[in-house]
């Protein structure tokens, strides 16, 4: 049993935040970031959905065979063939978790489901015991529990910790709590689930109403000691609980909550990065916590404040969430490997020395090109570096010429299979379009192009692009990102890199379920 004064993170980023519209996470990506998700500590990692495809089913298994540190959990509706599946996957773990689900109100029930309630009573009561023949550690989540009756989930969760789930999970599946609300109804099944001290209560819910931390941390002062969220809030619709809100609220209060969490929150900052690199799912920059203005101060009276003393107008050290205090460190052309293997390590990669040779060179040209190179530029280096799909296409030349007077006109050359040469030249309402028709004359390869984004990854004239976009094909998405000092460069990898993940995906079909 937990102790009362630890609060348990459950990250489901890589299952419920995969969810989100227009996120498609491949194996590797999914393995990067669960090695980073350990690393930050926190308690358990959903690494997925097992029996949805066998895409995610390899990417889970992946993981738990991996990711040490962390307990590695998968999800499961109250189906055998789900749990068999979700076994399957996460066996492989130090510590393996089966995470079953079945609606519990009525109108899911009614309209999803088309079964009564002792029907779906005896489905999550029977799949509990039947996930419980393969592992010790059992979750149980009665969805969309905030619009089920109360006394109905109390007997669904009495009966299914009676057949071995260890951890209850109470979903606000369509963010429709309010906290004092959410927090009496977690008190009030420690008050009527008669063998409530048996099992830990975890929450897990969703932001609608823009209340999803608030609910979790309401939940934590009437009893739950575990919290499900995702890094950057991510999920379905309007996102899960961040994890970095709970976490530094738990830490920011403590005198208010009395608990803890495990969680290293020195890694915030860059695991922060990394989910938006690899889902393509921006930032705000005034979202709480990891928000490129959540350490900046612009009034007057504010900056005044801050240099007498940081406490003034900052409630949250950077240093606490992996930021430096007073500028991101700097380095620069003058700067050598070890330094520059020192740095990576110290915000948080490990590197080969063959990745550091390849990482290197595209330093030094970076800083040929802009003079200072601070953190946020090494981390993009790296992630140009760990492309997490194999590069069947790869851009050799792009030469572009426009203007208010001249017609858009791009070149393009690449490397194929094999180092084939293959180059052509188009033109366009622009040069983003020109490269991009002109990339698409040499690959064919039917898609459709649905968001485009820019983001300048540093302050400054110099600072390098980061773009993102984003393409349908094959009633799927697929990101690719790209990172220059150049944004038509920075394009063109973009979407060469998405190009070569829908190449790499043919032929393999995903699955959709609906879930917490």
């Amino acid at each position: 049993m937990v102790s009362m004064d630890k609060v348990l993170i459950f990250d489901t980023s890589l299952r419920d935040g995969e969810q989100s519209p227009g996120v498609a996470l491949s194996a590797q990506d999914k393995l990067e970031i669960s090695h980073a998700l350990a690393r930050m500590r926190v308690d358990f990692i959903e690494a997925g959905f097992p029996a949805s495809s066998p895409g995610d089913f390899e990417a889970v298994s992946q993981v738990a065979k991996d990711v040490k540190g962390s307990a590695i959990a998968g999800l499961a509706r109250a189906v055998a063939r789900d749990i068999d599946a979700c076994w399957e996957a996460v066996k492989y773990a130090e510590h393996p978790r089966i995470h079953v689900f079945v609606s519990s109100s009525d109108i899911q029930m009614l309209h999803q489901l088309q079964k009564n309630r002792e029907e779906v009573l005896e489905m999550a009561r029977s799949m509990v015991a039947h996930a419980k023949q393969y592992c010790s550690d059992v979750e149980f989540s009665p969805m969309d529990a905030t619009r089920s009756e109360p006394e109905y989930v109390y007997r669904m969760l009495e009966e299914c910790i009676e057949a071995g789930a260890t951890t209850v999970n109470i979903p606000d599946t369509v963010g429709y709590a309010i906290p004092e609300e959410f927090g009496e109804f977690i008190r009030n099944i420690r008050e009527n689930v008669s063998n409530i001290h048996k099992a830990v209560i975890s929450v897990h819910c969703h932001n609608d109403l823009g209340l999803s931390s608030a609910n979790s941390l309401s939940a934590v002062i009437n009893g739950a000691r575990q919290v499900e969220c995702c890094v950057n809030g991510i999920g379905e619709r309007g996102g899960n609980a961040a994890l970095e809100e709970v976490v530094m609220a738990i830490k920011t209060r403590g005198d208010l909550f009395g608990v803890s969490t495990n969680v290293d929150t020195t890694h915030i900052s860059r695991v922060s990065r990394l989910m938006s690199q690899r889902t393509g799912m921006m930032v705000q920059p005034n979202k709480a916590i990891v928000g490129a203005n959540a350490f900046r101060h612009q009034s007057g009276i504010h900056q005044d404040g801050i240099i007498k003393l940081r406490e003034t107008f900052e409630i949250i050290d950077a240093r606490d969430i992996g930021l430096t205090r007073g500028g991101l460190i700097v380095l620069n052309k003058n700067s050598g490997r070890h330094g520059l293997k020192s740095r990576l390590e110290e915000i948080g990669y490990e590197i080969t020395n063959e990745e550091l040779d390849r990482v290197f060179v595209a330093f030094k040209e970076l800083a040929d090109k802009k003079g200072e190179i601070d953190d946020r530029d090494l981390e993009a280096l790296v992630s140009e570096e760990r492309r997490t799909v194999e590069e069947a296409y790869k851009l050799d030349l792009l030469q572009v010429s426009c203007g208010n007077q001249l017609l858009p006109t791009a070149t393009v050359r690449l490397l194929g299979p094999e180092n084939q040469e293959m180059a052509t030249t188009a033109t366009g309402t622009g040069p983003v379009d020109a490269s991009f028709k002109a990339i698409n004359s040499l690959i064919d390869l039917p898609n459709e192009l649905v968001e485009y984004n820019v983001n300048s990854i540093t302050e400054g004239i110099d600072a390098q692009g980061e773009v993102t976009v984003r393409l349908e094909a094959d009633s799927r998405t697929f990101v690719g990102r790209g990172a220059d000092t150049d944004i038509i460069v920075a394009s063109a990898k973009a979407y060469l890199d998405a190009l070569n993940r829908l190449l790499a995906s043919q032929g393999r079909k995903e699955a959709v379920a609906t879930t917490p």
